[in-house]
C-alpha cells in the first residue's frame, strides 16, 4: 500500500486546553478511513489542521509526492459539518465560482459543475438560489464543491448529519462510489456507516489517538462472541431478566442493559448459547428476540472510549 498522507506528532493547543495531543498516523492511497470518537475528542480540530484551516501548534502533515512549497489544499476536497454558502448565488454559479478558485478554466468549471450537480442529485435545482435550498440540498451542494477539482484526498466532517434517512442512504452510497476514485477521510458518529464503508479506522479520545489500523484486522483481533436478548414487556419477564443478570454463569458478561434487553459478551459462544436457551426454557420467559453473533465496531469503539 502506497502512503498518501503522513501525520507525525501533530499537536494543537488553545491557551491552556490541549485539544490534540501528539498524534501520528498514515493514510494509504485509495483507502477509505473513518475518524471516530466521542464529542470533544479532537476530531474536528484534527480535520481543520489537515485541511489548512488551523495552524498546528507543532507536528508535521506531509503528502507523498507533493512538491516543496506546494499548498496541500490543492490536493484536498473538504466538506465541513455545516457548510456555508452565498444564498444569493444559484447552485451552479457557486460550483463554477468554486471551480475557478481552484484553478479550473471557465469552460472546465462549467462542465464539471453540470456533471457534479447531476451526480449529487440536485441538477434540477442548479438554477435556483441557494437561499431556498433545504439542509439536505446544501449538504449535497457542499459535496459537489468538495469534488470540483478532483482532489487526491476527500475530507468529510459528519457528511450525513443534516440528512433525512433517504438522503443519508443516498449520500452514503455516493461515498461508497467515490472511494473507488479517490482517498476518503470522513468523521462520523454513526458507527454502522463507518463499518459499512471504511477500510481503516482512527479512534480518538481526549485529544489522543487511542486506536488505528485496518478495520478487518482490528475487528479480528478484538473479536468476541456476543448474544443480544430482548424480552416481552410483562412483569414476569422483566423480573426474571433483572434477577438473571445478577447471577450470570461464568464466562458471560453483560455489557449493556435496558429495561427489556441485555447484550452479553461470552468467552465461548456455544456454551453461552446453551446456557441462555436452557434458562429461557426453564423460566418460561416471553422472548421477543435473540441474536447470536460476534462483536461489532460499536463494541470495539465503546471498549476503547470507555477504558479507564
Amino acid at each position: 500500500m502506497s502512503v498518501l498522507l503522513s501525520v507525525e506528532q501533530l499537536t494543537k493547543r488553545f491557551d491552556e486546553e490541549l485539544a490534540v495531543d501528539n498524534i501520528g498516523f498514515e493514510i494509504g492511497e485509495g483507502r477509505c478511513v473513518a475518524l471516530l470518537g466521542p464529542n470533544g475528542a479532537g476530531k474536528t480540530t484534527t480535520i481543520r489542521m489537515l485541511t489548512g484551516l488551523l495552524q498546528p501548534t507543532s507536528g508535521t502533515i506531509q503528502f507523498s509526492g507533493m512538491k516543496q512549497g506546494q499548498d496541500r489544499r490543492e490536493w484536498i476536497g473538504y466538506l465541513p459539518q455545516t457548510p456555508a454558502f452565498y444564498g444569493w448565488m444559484t447552485g451552479r454559479e457557486f460550483l463554477v465560482y468554486a471551480g475557478r478558485l481552484c484553478g479550473l478554466s471557465a469552460k472546465e468549471a462549467a462542465s464539471r459543475s453540470n456533471e457534479l450537480l447531476e451526480r449529487v442529485g440536485i441538477a434540477s435545482a442548479g438554477k435556483r438560489k441557494i437561499g431556498g435550498y433545504s439542509g439536505g440540498m446544501k449538504q449535497r451542494l457542499g459535496l459537489a464543491q468538495a469534488l470540483i477539482h478532483r482532489p487526491r484526498l476527500l475530507v468529510l466532517d459528519e457528511p450525513v448529519s443534516a440528512l433525512d434517512p433517504i438522503g443519508r442512504r443516498e449520500v452514503m452510497a455516493m461515498i461508497g462510489e467515490l472511494k473507488n476514485e479517490t482517498t476518503v477521510l470522513f468523521s462520523t458518529h454513526v458507527l454502522h456507516d463507518a463499518e459499512e464503508l471504511c477500510d481503516d479506522i482512527l479512534i480518538m479520545r481526549r485529544g489522543q489517538l487511542s486506536l488505528a489500523g485496518s478495520l478487518a484486522t482490528l475487528r479480528e483481533e478484538n473479536r468476541e462472541p456476543v448474544l443480544s436478548l430482548e424480552i416481552e414487556e410483562d412483569d414476569h419477564s422483566r423480573q426474571w431478566l433483572a434477577g438473571w443478570i445478577n447471577k450470570l454463569p461464568n464466562g458471560i458478561l453483560a455489557t449493556s442493559e435496558t429495561r427489556g434487553s441485555v447484550r452479553l459478551i461470552a468467552q465461548d459462544l456455544e456454551t453461552a448459547r446453551r446456557a441462555v436457551l436452557k434458562e429461557l426454557t426453564k423460566s418460561e420467559v416471553s422472548l421477543s428476540k435473540l441474536e447470536i453473533g460476534h462483536s461489532t465496531l460499536e463494541d470495539l469503539f465503546l471498549k476503547v472510549v470507555t477504558a479507564p
